[in-house]
């Protein structure tokens, strides 16, 4: 297994408030910058954040949340409704999910896709300019390699085409109008099984000045190639291509298209040059990963990636593609072990990810002493207390204190108690109010001094002649104690 400094896969877990999700900004921008992530990346915090915004910013990295409906659909890619207001019709798509997009977007460095006009997510158009044979349709398709561009014929549908009225070509002209996205790939067709030409669209349409008498319609491509015959069926799913104009090749992947660019224009940097890209998945324990991953589960494996010597691809489950996780995606995943034990995560994601333990550093806390109160040591007391009646995985991590090194204020202690810790010692104990004053100390203060006060239970309260075997006492958190310097000494 790889050591912290290059692992592909990284968990961060420990219980509430140790500082997973903070500490997700450290290494995923020292992972981008080759640093070692179990040291700070810069001393100042506050700097590693503004990095890690400029390379979210920049699409180096990459968030989402798991939980208990998220799926395979909004992870990998899924088939989604959507209207079409010019023609007013619903129609169905498939869509790649947010693990998808990530991982095409990082077959590309930031700076070629910026350079090149590729988009974050583009759509791979195949587009016929005319006929093989015919003498005017070979001097198209010379025209529109000189000159950068596509050509669209359908010269009765007018300047701006009716999209209500229209009979021929709607299909076509709506996808050149309406469909196509500056970023997108164009592939030309050559004949049914190759193509001789790969682009990127980089202008909206115009309407041709008329030098001739078809295919006024011209969207302007910055070409990566031209003129070079390469089979394609084999990468379109074992697909033949059409004649049609204009037609989405949903059998295609993206990285397939820029796999051609590198071999035939070498425009686009080697894979071995590629920047590191950081995706984190906060709570990833609280989804269900073999629903959210499907088969894409093996290819996160360090050995599977795209350009290891076993790396591998897998053909997706609605589109049909291949798909494989590139070698320069990082992923960083939280868990929190007191929503869910490591124990009972699923075993093929532990098998697949180096698992890094975050717990409690009281230490942090050495300098905030408030009215005589050393906060360090009551959090160290009641951890202490926490594990021997319950486990280490429930303590109660330095997070929810750490405001105080700014705001020594009793006033706020007395909030994170009220509002923070109580209300997980409630959670943790399931109410168990016994267990709770043990933890707070509240068995070794005086009555006014403890945190949750024992009230008896008035025999008035159920009325003449009931019976009560079971609510002895009433407990009430004392509010008068949570302002009272002596009642957090005498925790510890």
């Amino acid at each position: 297994m790889e050591n912290n400094t290059c692992a592909k896969n990284i968990i961060l877990f420990g219980p509430p408030g140790t500082g997973k999700t903070y500490n997700t900004v450290n290494y995923a921008v020292a992972i981008i910058e080759g640093k070692n992530p179990d040291e700070k990346p810069y001393p100042n915090y506050e700097t590693t954040l503004q990095k890690y915004n400029e390379y979210k910013k920049a699409k180096q990295i990459e968030s989402v949340t798991f939980h208990q409906s998220y799926g395979y659909e909004e992870f990998i890619e899924g088939i989604k409704p959507g209207v079409d207001s010019e023609l007013q019709t619903i129609s169905y798509s498939l869509e790649d999910g947010i693990f998808k997009k990530f991982c095409s977007s990082a077959s590309i460095p930031v700076e070629n896709k910026t350079s090149l006009g590729i988009n974050n997510n583009p759509t791979i158009w195949k587009v016929s300019l005319g006929s093989r044979t015919e003498k005017k349709d070979i001097n198209l398709k010379n025209d529109c390699f000189q000159n950068s561009r596509i050509r669209l014929g359908y010269d009765e549908a007018g300047r701006e085409p009716d999209f209500e009225t229209i009979v021929t070509g709607k299909s076509a002209l709506n996808a050149f109008y309406n469909k196509m996205q500056i970023g997108d790939f164009v592939l030309i067709l050559h004949d049914s099984k190759t193509i001789d030409a790969i682009g990127v669209i980089t202008d909206e349409p115009e309407w041709l000045d008329k030098t001739s008498e078809y295919y006024p319609r011209s969207r302007n491509v910055h070409w990566f190639f031209t003129g070079i015959e390469i089979p394609i069926v084999d990468l379109n799913g074992g697909n033949t291509l059409v004649q049609n104009p204009i037609y989405k090749l949903t059998s295609m992947s993206v990285d397939s298209v820029i796999k051609l660019i590198r071999e035939h224009s070498k425009v686009i940097q080697s894979e071995s040059a590629l920047p590191k890209r950081v995706f984190i998945i906060d709570e990833i324990n609280r989804g269900n990963i073999s629903k959210i991953f499907g088969e894409l589960i093996t290819l996160i494996e360090p050995s599977k990636r795209i350009g290891q010597p076993e790396g591998a691809t897998v053909k997706l489950s609605y589109s049909q593609k291949e798909f494989g996780v590139p070698n320069n995606v990082y992923i960083i995943g939280t868990m929190n072990t007191a929503d869910r034990s490591l124990a009972l995560l699923d075993t093929a994601l532990r098998r697949r990810f180096t698992f890094i333990e975050m717990m409690p550093e009281p230490e942090l806390l050495d300098d905030v002493v408030i009215e005589g109160i050393q906060v360090s040591r009551i959090l160290s007391k009641m951890n202490e207390r926490i594990e021997a009646l319950y486990d280490r995985e429930h303590s109660i991590g330095h997070a929810y204190f750490m405001e105080l090194i700014m705001n020594p204020d009793i006033s706020r202690l007395s909030e994170i108690f009220k509002y923070s810790v109580i209300p997980l010692l409630q959670e943790y104990f399931f109410d168990d109010y016994d267990k709770i004053r043990l933890i707070l100390g509240d068995n070794n203060k005086e009555e006014e001094e403890q945190f949750i006060s024992v009230l008896p239970v008035s025999d008035a309260l159920f009325g003449n002649g009931s019976t009560n075997d079971s609510a002895e006492f009433l407990y009430k958190i004392n509010n008068v104690a949570l302002k009272n310097p002596e009642s957090y000494i005498k925790i510890y």
